[in-house]
């Protein structure tokens, strides 16, 4: 998917003989930039690799806006962000990166082992989505699968613990109530409090007391995050439970509301 220097170079030494020269992958260095809002987690990822071979840390950022600057400033091989952050999300911040500078590498490390977040990541460009929960060592190897080119890092996340083997993951979604689910739906097609609480017949307040429960079910915590986990799942498809507004109030009424 990426491609890198190649193993082989020639160079030429003084007597004008040409001598190939292999180089493997503990003789490349990738110019890595950590992102995380936490200090402490950037500090700890910032050792691991420092006391790995082949890498080095050029820059840090602690949300996605200042994640672009640095990104741009310093010129890395490999960003590793973690999925919630300050200012944006890391997938939103994924994509733009992937966009902007053609041939990097980005690696979600996160907190969240959650398939539908897997999904989104994927489709924004990312080549893999590791868990916080790795040993240092596998996520030294899986960082450096990831930067060789070897190919994404699979459509699951790397790091869940044995207890998930053997069965099917519950999807977080499933815990929602109807009216919840309904909201998602709605805010997935960009509609605002305001219009959600027109159409389901609820009160604003009402609106955003349902996403607040929705953001500590599905462990979100922005309006963002949440669109991207209902589009990565076609939840914007979803139809109210409650019946649409009926014609004569939609060809407006004297007391119909803008």
């Amino acid at each position: 998917m990426v491609s890198w220097a190649p193993r082989h170079r020639a160079r030429q030494p003084d007597c004008g003989q040409i001598v190939q020269v292999v180089v493997t992958a503990s003789d490349v260095t990738y110019r890595t930039v950590i992102v995380d809002d936490h200090e402490l987690l950037r500090a700890g990822t910032r050792q691991i690799l420092e006391d790995a071979s082949g890498f080095t840390v050029v820059g840090e950022a602690a949300d996605a806006e200042s994640a672009r600057d640095v990104v741009a400033a310093s010129r890395p091989d490999l960003v590793i962000a973690d999925i919630r952050l300050p200012t944006g999300n890391g997938i939103d911040l994924a994509a733009q990166l992937v966009d902007d500078h053609p041939g990097i590498v980005v690696v979600i490390l996160s907190a969240y082992d959650d398939p539908h977040y897997v999904r989104a990541a994927m489709a924004a460009g990312v080549t893999g989505y590791l868990l916080k929960t790795l040993p240092s060592h596998e996520l030294v190897e899986a960082l450096r699968v990831a930067c060789t080119g070897a190919g994404r890092l699979g459509a699951r996340p790397i790091g869940r613990g044995e207890k998930d083997a053997g069965h099917q993951d519950t999807s977080p979604y499933e815990e929602l109530t109807s009216r919840e689910a309904d909201v998602v739906g709605l805010v997935a097609r960009g509609m605002s409090n305001k219009v959600i609480a027109r159409d389901l017949g609820i009160s604003p307040r009402t609106v955003e007391g349902h996403l607040n429960h929705v953001f500590e079910k599905l462990g979100i915590g922005s309006r963002t995050e949440l669109v991207h986990y209902a589009l990565a799942n076609s939840l914007f498809a979803r139809e109210p439970t409650t019946d649409p507004p009926a014609p004569d109030r939609a060809a407006g009424s004297p007391g119909t509301p803008e």
